[in-house]
């Protein structure tokens, strides 16, 4: 009995004295892996403007279904979360139910995702998957295993969005074999050099950068028709129609895109060319995206929280983009570099002159926008704003989903630093306290910068919004536990 006493004493004092490895404490913030997954995304987007041109629509896409794929992954390692498309993969147990597990899992999906979509950069996700200690080269199908649950959660969304609308790959009659092909066979009403009907969209003439110019023709006019996610069709909210030539509302707004123009402030410039972006642009989805990750650091996420703020976060963007399209491609509405040589044609205004003039007396014919001639004026019809709409969406989205409408993201920019460098005005420092108010500072720089009538812009707000609240309750349906303290307030 002695030496049982005495033997137990010693393991006892030897567990006491010895030094157990130290619990890895989870990570946040930036240093979450989905949080840098968001990051990789961000400049497969800009890598994404800069080879292919702007083209908002289908980066929104591939950012919906990028963090949808991820979210579908992750949900096999959460008590209650139901994925979107992946099927037949069963739950896993609550002893797998870990960070780690959790972090090979969206990195897999991640990866399957951006290749498909992103794939001029599929070397710069392999890379990051092995400096994430992972082997890109595996293709397991396993459902028991996190690489298996990944790759089969990209794959089950990559098959399901096959024959969505977008024709990504030139599966729609009459392609031939040209990715986002336009099916429809859009024709605007009003070539570029002749405006039959003042009310409808018209082409522009845009500098190659070259000494020459071209007139791109309407991006992705059948995006109206592009299956959402959250939504049941792109028409599901679009709102009522814009103003017409010859009513005192549209004279109104038009004269307002005139006065401003010619009144332009620094922190105005500075706003216009802060939402507008550079040549390697993330576009508005993926601004967005950029605002999230804001919200990620400010509040010290963890992965669980980064992996279901960017699926809503992005799902919104991507419907959001589908209806501001079904608006725009209904309507087919002029945008104010037209309606203003409508109005103001023979009248003497005081408007920018272009790089290398600045504000200037002129024939209203000559009034464009406040933007480089190489990209005078986004290609596709005007109603609703782009910019609204899916800024609209997504900051309700954010509200919603933080419980309020804090936001506090602070951004310096030089006046003029992307559209007339020989005139830098002062550094501004933008300051956007709320999330409603990013979003309407978003909207109304498009009328700053000339591109919107207000029309545009407040329609558009509000049609986000309603994306965005429609989408939270489809939210709920794959987080059931979400509850935001707006829901009685919409």
């Amino acid at each position: 009995m002695k030496k049982f006493i005495l033997l137990f004493s010693i393991v006892l004092l030897s567990s006491c004295n010895s030094n157990p490895e130290p619990t890895k404490a989870e990570p946040k913030g930036a240093e979450n892996v989905a949080y840098k997954w968001g990051q990789v995304a961000l400049t497969a987007t800009a890598n994404d403007t800069e080879k292919f041109k702007p083209r908002p629509t289908i980066t929104s896409r591939y950012l919906g279904l990028i963090f949808t794929s991820i979210f579908d992954a992750w949900s096999r390692y959460d008590a209650e979360a139901i994925p979107v498309y992946l099927e037949g993969v069963e739950r896993r147990p609550e002893a797998e139910q870990i960070t780690k597990n959790k972090e090979i899992a969206i990195s897999y999906a991640a990866y399957r995702a951006m290749c498909e979509y992103y794939y001029s950069d599929s070397a710069l996700f392999a890379d990051f998957m092995v400096e994430l200690g992972l082997d890109p080269t595996n293709n397991s199908l396993d459902p028991n295993t996190p690489e298996g649950i990944g790759n089969l959660a990209a794959k089950a969304v990559i098959a399901a969005r096959h024959n969505d609308g977008s024709n990504q790959y030139a599966e729609e009659e009459g392609s031939n074999g040209k990715p986002y092909f336009d099916y429809t066979n859009y024709a605007p009403v009003n070539p570029v050099d002749t405006n039959y009907d003042p009310n409808r969209w018209q082409p522009k003439y845009f500098s190659d950068g070259a000494g020459g110019q071209f007139a791109p023709g309407c991006l992705t006019p059948f995006w109206d028709r592009v299956q959402p996610i959250s939504m049941s069709s792109g028409d599901q909210f679009r709102p009522g129609p814009p103003p017409m030539i010859g009513s005192e509302q549209l004279a109104k707004e038009v004269a307002e895109v005139v006065e401003v123009q010619a009144n332009l402030t620094d922190p105005q410039k500075a706003l216009v060319e802060f939402m507008r972006d550079g040549p390697q642009s993330v576009q508005q989805a993926g601004h967005w995206l950029k605002f999230a990750q804001d919200v990620s650091i400010r509040d010290n996420h963890n992965l669980d929280e980064d992996v279901k703020m960017y699926f809503l976060n992005q799902v919104v963007a991507m419907d959001a983009f589908i209806a501001s399209w079904d608006s725009k491609m209904h309507y087919d509405y002029a945008r104010p570099f037209a309606l203003v040589h409508k109005y103001y044609g023979g009248k003497t205004i005081t408007a920018w002159g272009g790089e290398g003039k600045g504000m200037m007396e002129m024939d209203g014919n000559m009034w464009r926008p406040y933007s480089p001639a190489t990209f005078l004026c986004p290609p596709f019809p005007s109603y609703t704003s782009g910019h609204s709409t899916i800024s609209g969406a997504c900051a309700e989205a954010l509200k919603y989903w933080t419980g309020s409408d804090e936001f506090g993201t602070e951004v310096e920019w030089v006046a003029g630093s992307l559209t007339e460098l020989d005139r830098l005005g002062d550094t501004v420092t933008l300051k956007f306290p709320t999330f409603t108010n990013a979003a309407e500072q978003a909207g109304i720089s498009r009328v700053y910068g000339g591109y919107h009538i207000q029309s545009d812009n407040i329609e558009g707000l509000n049609l986000g919004r309603n994306v965005a609240r429609n989408a939270w309750q489809f939210y709920k349906k794959h987080v059931p536990s979400a509850h935001s303290p707006f829901e009685s307030k919409s």
